[in-house]
C-alpha cells in the first residue's frame, strides 16, 4: 500500500462509480487524499481511515450546470447551496446575452434583472467581477461568458437601433478586456428588447476579439418558433465568421403549429457539425 494511501482522509466504499468516461458504472471503492482523488477500485482499506458505506450509492464527478444566470447569486450567496446540494461543481454564467459585468452606473432593463437587483451591478470592468469572485471565493467553479446585451446597455444610450462605429469600437474594446480576464466566450441574447435591433454584422465586429482564441459564442437565438431556421443559420455564420464554437441555448421549438421541426432543425445542426464546432442544450421538461 502506498503511502499516499495510507495518509487517505477518507474512502468510499462500495459504491457505483460513474467516472464519466462514457465508460460503464462499476461498482468500487475511491480514495481522497488533501481534496484529491488517491485511488480508484478495489483496494485494502488503509487501518484508522474512516470509511463511508456507499452501498447501493452512485459517486461520479461534480456536474456542469452549462446555462445559468448565477452571476449576483455567486457573490450573494457563496455557499451555493442550490448547486452544490444537486451535485453541480461547476456554472457557466453571463448566458443569454446578460453578464453583471462589464456594467456600473447605469438603469437597468430586463431582461438584465435576472441577474439579481440593480446593486449588484457594480463593476465597470470584467476584471473588477472576476476578482470580487476571487475574494469571496463560491463554492463552485465558474465558466464566465460576457453578454452582448450588456456590452449594449454599458455603452448605448438608445439600445432600440443598431450600433454605430464607434459603440461598437467601445464594446469590443470591453470585450478585449474581459477575455484577457478570463471570460470563457460571448453570449447574445437577440430575441431580447436590449439586443434585437442588433444586426448580424454589428455581432460580428463587435465579437472580433473572439478571433484566434478557442472561445464559446453561446447565442439565446433571434427567434425559436416560426423563424428558427433562420435565426440558426445567422449563429452559424457568425461562429464561422469568428472561427469559434457555437452553442445554440437553447435548442426548443415554440407554438403548435412548429411541433416535430425539430427533425428539420437537429439535421440542420448534424450538416453543419461536419464543417464547424456546435453544440446545443436544451430545458430538462417535456
Amino acid at each position: 500500500m502506498s503511502a499516499r494511501m495510507q495518509q487517505a482522509d477518507f474512502v468510499v466504499a462500495g459504491a457505483t462509480l460513474v467516472d464519466g468516461t462514457g465508460g460503464p458504472a462499476r461498482r468500487g471503492d475511491l480514495a481522497v487524499r488533501d481534496g484529491r482523488i488517491a485511488a480508484v477500485g478495489d483496494f485494502a482499506h488503509p487501518a484508522g481511515v474512516p470509511v463511508i458505506d456507499a452501498a447501493g450509492l452512485a459517486l461520479a464527478p461534480g456536474f456542469i450546470d452549462s446555462h445559468t444566470h448565477d452571476d449576483g447569486y455567486l457573490l450573494a450567496h457563496p455557499d451555493m447551496l442550490p448547486k452544490v446540494s444537486q451535485g453541480i461543481t461547476t456554472v457557466v454564467t453571463g448566458n443569454c446575452g446578460i453578464s453583471l459585468a462589464p456594467l456600473a452606473g447605469t438603469p437597468i432593463p430586463q431582461p438584465l434583472d435576472l441577474l439579481g437587483p440593480a446593486e449588484l451591478f457594480r463593476f465597470g470592468t470584467f476584471r473588477a467581477w472576476v476578482d470580487a469572485l476571487r475574494d469571496t471565493p463560491a463554492a463552485v467553479n465558474v465558466v464566465p461568458l460576457v453578454g452582448h446585451t450588456t456590452l449594449r446597455v454599458a455603452v448605448m444610450d438608445d439600445t432600440s437601433r443598431a450600433a454605430d462605429a464607434g459603440e461598437r469600437a467601445a464594446m469590443r474594446e470591453l470585450l478585449q478586456e474581459a477575455l484577457d480576464a478570463g471570460a470563457f466566450g460571448v453570449s447574445t441574447g437577440t430575441f431580447y428588447p436590449p439586443a434585437s435591433a442588433a444586426p448580424t454584422d454589428e455581432i460580428i465586429d463587435v465579437c472580433a476579439p473572439l478571433r484566434g482564441r478557442p472561445g464559446v459564442y453561446a447565442t439565446h437565438l433571434r427567434d425559436e418558433a416560426d423563424h428558427i431556421v433562420p435565426a440558426m443559420e445567422e449563429a452559424l455564420l457568425i461562429g464561422r465568421e469568428l472561427d469559434c464554437r457555437v452553442v445554440f441555448s437553447h435548442h426548443k421549438l415554440a407554438g403548435e403549429r412548429n411541433h416535430g421541426r425539430s427533425r428539420e432543425t437537429l439535421d440542420l445542426i448534424s450538416r453543419a457539425a461536419a464543417q464547424q464546432p456546435v453544440c446545443l442544450d436544451c430545458h430538462p421538461y417535456p
